[in-house]
């Protein structure tokens, strides 16, 4: 038998002894904590949000379902742990669009110096900044402008101490970062958090909003220790891949 044939042989056998050898592995198995939001489609600027804990195999809910807002034009496929997918629209600067995919939750942020939650957390001051211009050696990370300097914050639009720059806005007042896109690549999205929404019918610019309450619940639950992710999904695209990524049943 030629060499070419007997490799392809046990290539072939490979794959029938061993299924899914060639999935992309869940980056997500070790997370003891899951945070779900699902919409009613693509374009939904709002959806619904819960809180899941594995206890060995099982994802078990943590608290009650609550309302939330998103992206004022709905969600996109992000840059996360999850698999790229194809099969629907994909984020990108400034489109107005919630990241989709299962992401790491990043440090906790607010106006306050500190807070009670057991996740790193970072007091806000009025130099800090979200810097979303793509042409910045700092896009996509916060950074404080007094550390980094003026220039290297030019245009950008997210000041984090909104109720200082903005009259007082309470967005930012308590949130945490959602992961997406963390290596920075130019133009797919940036300064995705979950925060304090206006109202239930006030979408964002491509975050997950929420009320006080809500909030305060979920950052006094998360623990670092169970590493943590934030999963969003439209519906038809959460019942597609739940099976194949663990995901709680709904």
């Amino acid at each position: 038998m030629p060499r070419s044939l007997r490799l392809l042989g046990l290539l072939a056998a490979l794959v029938v002894s061993s299924p899914g050898a060639f999935e992309a592995p869940a980056a997500w198995s070790v997370s003891r904590q899951m945070i779900v939001v699902t919409t009613d489609g693509w374009d939904a600027d709002h959806g619904t949000l819960r809180a899941w804990v594995r206890d060995g195999t099982q994802w078990k809910p943590a608290g009650p379902a609550t309302d939330v807002t998103v992206g004022r034009h709905g969600s996109a496929w992000g840059i996360g742990l999850s698999p790229p997918q194809h099969d629907g629209p994909a984020k990108k600067e400034g489109d107005g669009r919630s990241p989709a995919g299962v992401f790491r939750i990043g440090e906790a942020f607010g106006y306050a110096e500190t807070n009670p939650t057991a996740m790193s957390y970072r007091g806000l001051s009025a130099s800090d900044y979200c810097v979303d211009v793509d042409s910045s050696p700092y896009y996509n990370q916060l950074v404080d402008e007094k550390t980094v300097g003026e220039k290297a914050i030019a245009g950008a639009t997210e000041p984090m101490r909104r109720d200082l720059h903005f009259n007082g806005d309470h967005a930012y007042r308590i949130g945490f970062v959602i992961e997406h896109n963390a290596g920075g690549a130019r133009g797919k999205g940036s300064c995705i958090f979950a925060h304090l929404w206006k109202s239930p019918t006030s979408p964002t610019a491509g975050c997950t909003a929420m009320t006080d309450d809500a909030m305060e619940r979920l950052l006094a639950w998360l623990d670092p220790t169970k590493k943590p992710v934030f999963v969003l999904l439209p519906k038809a695209e959460y019942a597609r891949l739940r099976d194949a990524w663990n995901l709680p049943a709904p």
